[in-house]
């Protein structure tokens, strides 16, 4: 999440989420008639009316938002008293609840139900949106008033939280360019507004090869494949028009599956193909010059400040602090992780040899051949272990994660008391299990649909803040898994369950916090992974196996054997998943380290992975012309790393529980856990709180222990 000056600075990759405008209406008019302008009303402390959203409202709704924003901060900023922590620190955390609840809309318009319609008003409003920010984060005035509260408080210190907004309030408007002058102010505006738009056409051409490469198959091309996917397959292929046929759709959800699982090896190609070349098909969608765009702006703009490169920049407010840090940590990994690949390829080329299939190992066949090769050394199949991994159970794991640890209870409302945009959505109450105390609502998005963007991840549409009075929490969990037939049981893979979890942690994370000011419910971006990958845990524990893992049609539990198997094999593919993700998280950092005069996108990409020594036998995770965490916005530019970062926290903290005496049910180590890691949110240093929990740093050991790769001596 994003906190209120962050929003009103750069609003980074939130503001992906904007739309349209009609002629202007007066204040009044516009505010009573537009439905997405007005305050939330209903149940909870009030609800964003889903139901009713429309994508004409957009545009006006945006604009009016933005409108009412300047309005407050020019007052703040022309305030004719002597600047305060509270007329100016407060009353900007207390500006923009109009704009932000336009955007809560506009993130579901654009993450959830985007369509070509929206998605012209959001490309119209992206200039327009860039400059509102520009006109916050370059307003001199607030700015000298900032700066005015900021040297007052080093000299005499506020209490804690307050002192943290200031800090980082201040060093959000220096970042961006608030101590320019005004000839540099006005090139940083525009290279932002330049940037908004490349964002924009970015994402939108992802979500345009995602729509329209679809690989339909015939009923004999269905070799290996499950009955279950095999009915989605159909019904997906029936909703657009190909009765009779199977659609494997461009995302990962449907791509994965298929090529663990397809005896067709040519399908697997072509599949492969289409998804790995989102983004890259030299057609008008093609993502590589836009890419070489934002890298030569981004490093003119940071140069204004000073900063060499914008990994640099980017940086210095993170716990890695500077790119040498970051990139130190990824390469003392990567050479265990590519000397696994080597080990998993060796394997699968024995089986592929053993089974006479006459062929060398090329990337559509790594997860075909390593579903063999588990299956041969672990006697474990991945299809046999979906049998007992059922959505709905999967969700009332994690309900029951939530009230071990957290002492939470999640309860169904009632169907139709709270506006949901979509009928899949579902929506539950939480509160403390003892107390009874509400907390907020979790709504569930679970499936996959045109118009959703791919992946997995976690928002709130109201967080948790007291300086104007307690509000609850508003989060929603979104996933992208296959819509069964009717009647059939969603079952997903142990990968996919592990990313459920995953996603939970930070609606957890947002459900924990406890902080006075909006600016403090933002992120560190490579320590809040930290929380989430740490809730991934929870999903092996035994009390979750023995209590939810149960087959989707007898209801018996899963065989001690078959959980001994798992376990067994916690540690295959390390090789695979640590390499695809490893090189993407060091292709975005030598991206902005790089000189991006007349940089060659695709020429870049090979290049870099050759100089690491890249197995030819996988690609990255996410390749360059589609990387939407990086290029789609800012959140994650040289940040990917992060969840390695993270994942030395969550290493580190786990082997913590496994020390406890009750292990990951262990109340003190629990609570210390809810304490300093969930409920601080950005209110504390992220390495003082971590310190606070585990007494220490953490070790990159943990991390080498966790993956089955060696441990260094050093």
């Amino acid at each position: 999440m994003i906190s209120k000056v962050i929003k009103a600075t750069v609003l980074s990759s939130i503001i992906l989420f904007a739309s349209c405008k009609e002629e202007q209406k007066t204040e009044d008019k516009s505010m009573t008639e537009n439905i997405l302008l007005r305050e939330w009303t209903g149940p909870y402390q009030g609800v964003p009316a889903f139901d009713k959203m429309n994508v004409a409202d957009v545009k006006e709704a945006v604009e009016k938002g933005m409108e009412l924003q300047l309005e407050e901060i020019d007052a703040i900023a022309n305030n004719t008293e002597a600047p305060t922590f509270e007329n100016t620190i407060v009353a900007m955390e207390s500006a923009g609840k109009t704009l932000d609840r336009v955007f809560t809309y506009y993130g579901i318009l654009s993450s959830n139900m985007s369509s070509p319609e929206f998605r012209e008003v959001q490309a119209e409003l992206a200039p327009k949106l860039s400059e509102f920010r520009s006109k916050i984060s370059q307003n001199e005035k607030l700015f000298q008033r900032i700066k005015t509260v900021y040297e007052v408080s080093q000299k005499n210190p506020l209490e804690p939280q307050e002192q943290r907004v200031v800090d980082l309030t201040y060093k959000q408007f220096e970042m961006n360019g608030a101590n320019l002058d005004a000839e540099k102010k006005k090139r940083y505006a525009e290279i932002n507004k330049e940037l908004s738009t490349l964002y924009t056409k970015f994402s939108n051409n992802v979500l345009h090869d995602e729509e329209n490469y679809v690989t339909y198959l015939t009923k004999d091309q269905l070799g290996g494949l499950s009955d279950g996917f095999i009915k989605s397959a159909a019904k997906i292929a029936a909703d657009k028009g190909k009765e009779g046929m199977y659609a494997i759709t461009n995302t990962r959800s449907s791509m994965d599956p298929f090529l663990t699982y397809s005896t067709e090896r040519e399908l697997r190609k072509q599949v492969w193909e289409n998804y790995y070349s989102r983004g890259d098909n030299g057609d008008e969608y093609d993502n590589n010059q836009i890419i070489a765009e934002i890298l030569k702006l981004r490093k003119e703009r940071v140069g204004l400040l000073g900063y060499d490169n914008y990994a640099e920049w980017r940086l210095q407010d993170r716990m890695a602090k500077n790119p040498e840090n970051a990139m130190d940590l990824m390469l003392k990994v990567w050479p265990a992780a590519t000397a696994r690949v080597k080990e998993e390829v060796a394997d699968m080329q024995t089986v592929a040899n053993e089974l006479g299939d006459n062929i060398t190992i090329e990337p559509w066949d790594y997860r075909y051949y390593a579903e063999k090769v588990r299956k041969k050394k672990y006697d474990l199949d991945s299809d046999e272990v979906k049998q007992y991994l059922q959505l709905d159970k999967l969700t009332e794991a994690m309900f029951f994660v939530a009230g071990e640890i957290f002492n939470y209870k999640f309860t169904p409302v009632e169907e139709g008391s709270v506006p949901v945009f979509h009928e899949d959505v579902k929506v539950w109450e939480v509160t403390d299990k003892d107390s009874g105390k509400h907390i907020g609502l979790w709504y569930l998005d679970p499936y996959a649909r045109e118009g959703k963007r791919s992946g997995a991840w976690a928002t709130t549409y109201r967080s948790s803040t007291t300086f104007e009075g307690q509000t609850n929490v508003l989060a929603s969990n979104n996933s992208n898994f296959v819509k069964p037939a009717p009647g059939e049981a969603v079952l997903v893979s142990w990968d996919d369950a592990t990313t459920f979890f995953h996603e939970f942690g930070h609606a957890l994370h947002f459900f924990a916090a406890d902080v006075k000011y909006p600016t403090l419910q933002g992120g560190v971006r490579d320590y809040t992974e930290f929380q989430s990958q740490l809730l991934e845990r929870w999903l092996s524990t035994d009390k979750v196996i023995n209590q939810f893992l149960v087959h989707h049609e007898t209801g018996k539990p899963i065989p001690a054997e078959l959980v001994e198997k798992i376990k067994k094999a916690a540690t295959f593919n390390q090789g695979f998943a640590t390499t695809e993700y490893l090189a993407s998280a060091l292709v975005d950092m030598k991206l902005h380290l790089a000189d991006p005069t007349n940089i060659d996108i695709d020429k870049f990409e090979r290049e870099a992975l050759d100089e690491l020594g890249m197995p030819k036998e996988l690609p990255m995770r996410h390749r360059t012309p589609h990387f939407g965490h990086v290029f789609s916005g800012e959140g994650y530019a040289t940040a990917y790393y992060g969840y390695m970062w993270a994942d030395v926290l969550t290493s580190d903290a786990s082997e913590a529980f496994k020390e406890a005496p009750d292990g990951f049910y262990d109340k003190a180590v629990a609570d210390k856990l809810v304490k300093y890691l969930f409920a601080p949110r950005n209110a504390m240093d992220p390495t003082e709180a971590y310190r606070l929990f585990r007494g220490r740093d953490a070790k990159i050991e943990a991390l080498m222990r966790d993956r089955g790769f060696p441990v260094p001596k050093n």
